[in-house]
């Protein structure tokens, strides 16, 4: 049989038995044929990208709306300070409700959570709009004098609830990208060269250490295994790292002396959330382009750091003295667009030539 033969088969084939879970593509069919209310429960979220998009759209709204009633500019530019006035701190309050009641909401069906937080959307605006009103700083011009807060307890109703149905469109548009992004770590992470090179090596192992050749095969199904994995799930760092130290066992052993790794992890960043593969792609890099092409090899540097609520991570590597062939910078931009995916704004995401020519990958992430 041809080698490239046995690739289809394995990945068709490949479960994992003890959890039920199935392969890459069934999740993918699981996930476009998945009930709507499963597909779609996506509520705001609490961190600063979701207050960005907060702000802008409210005051976006806002102010094409008051273009219909401004005279001039001057007078847009006024009605634009009140009505801001009521839209931020209503939008604030919106937010801080919304996340300290995301347990409860999230136990609601899709049209319930919407109702929820469209009401929460005009008792906030209702709650900043009120003592304004009353002191006189709001001209309300053509106000209703029968219902003067319908106005702007609509306004605060219907903004909520197309805040909250921008973020199930951006859920959904979550599915295809994290589906590209797994495929594209499928090809970049388990290529047909690394896997026929470890099975060869386990296959020479086997009568000289039987032992070492069956701890290579445990390593490489480990790694089949987090790539073949569920598109939604996160992990950890302290996972990661593990998977990233069987992925170096198994190229240690190709590269021998000319593969030198220094770890330096702290304890404290180890619970991190982090979407899946996400460090052994940056160490597979790494190797590939820093140690591979080198005939003395080269160091690779794998750091870990908490600070406050904050957490560094960085892949550096030594860069060979002669050409090298260039990446296509698939495995990297799958790193941070899954990154965006997962922390938002929140995420930083880094890469270059550092100060001692060496190049350098970092990551921080939110604790």
């Amino acid at each position: 049989m041809a080698p490239g033969a046995t690739w289809p088969r394995m990945t068709a084939v490949a479960k994992r038995s003890e959890t039920g879970t199935s392969t890459l593509f069934d999740d993918l069919r699981e996930v476009v044929t998945a009930p709507d209310a499963v597909r779609a429960a996506a509520l705001p979220g609490c961190g600063s990208g979701m207050l960005l998009r907060a702000l802008v759209g409210v005051h976006g709204v806002l102010g094409v709306g008051l273009l219909f009633a401004a005279r001039n500019l001057v007078n847009w530019l006024a009605m634009m300070s009140e009505a801001a006035t009521v839209a931020v701190p209503a939008t604030l309050a919106w937010l801080l409700l919304v996340c300290l009641g995301r347990p409860l909401l999230v136990k609601l069906a899709p049209a319930l959570q919407t109702g929820a937080v469209a009401l929460v959307g005009a008792l906030t605006t209702l709650a900043a709009w009120v003592p304004f009103s009353r002191i006189g700083l709001m001209s309300n011009p053509g106000a209703n004098d029968d219902w003067p807060w319908l106005a702007p307890a609509l306004a605060g109703a219907l903004l909520a609830a197309l805040l909250q149905q921008s973020e199930r469109w951006r859920q959904r548009a979550r599915l295809p990208a994290a589906a590209a992004a797994r495929l594209a770590d499928l090809q970049t992470r388990i290529r047909p060269h690394f896997l026929f090179n470890t099975l060869n090596t386990a296959i020479a192992l086997v009568q000289v250490d039987p032992k070492r050749a069956e701890e290579v095969l445990e390593d490489l199904a480990e790694l089949f295994r987090a790539a073949l994995g569920g598109l939604d799930e996160a992990t950890t760092l302290a996972a990661e790292v593990e998977l990233s130290r069987r992925y170096l066992d198994i190229e240690q052993l190709r590269f021998g002396a000319r593969l030198r790794v220094d770890w330096r992890l702290d304890p404290a960043a180890d619970d991190t959330r982090l979407p899946p593969l996400l460090l052994q792609p940056l160490i597979e890099n790494a190797v590939r382009h820093g140690v591979e092409p080198s005939d003395r090899g080269g160091r690779i540097e794998i750091v870990t750091r908490r600070r406050r609520d904050r957490v560094l991570i960085s892949v550096t590597n030594s860069v060979p003295l002669g050409p090298s062939k260039r990446g296509h910078g698939i495995g990297l931009a799958s790193v941070r667009e899954r990154l965006r995916l997962m922390h938002d704004l929140d995420a930083d995401f880094r890469s270059g030539i550092i100060e001692d020519g060496r190049w350098r990958v970092s990551v921080g992430v939110p604790v």
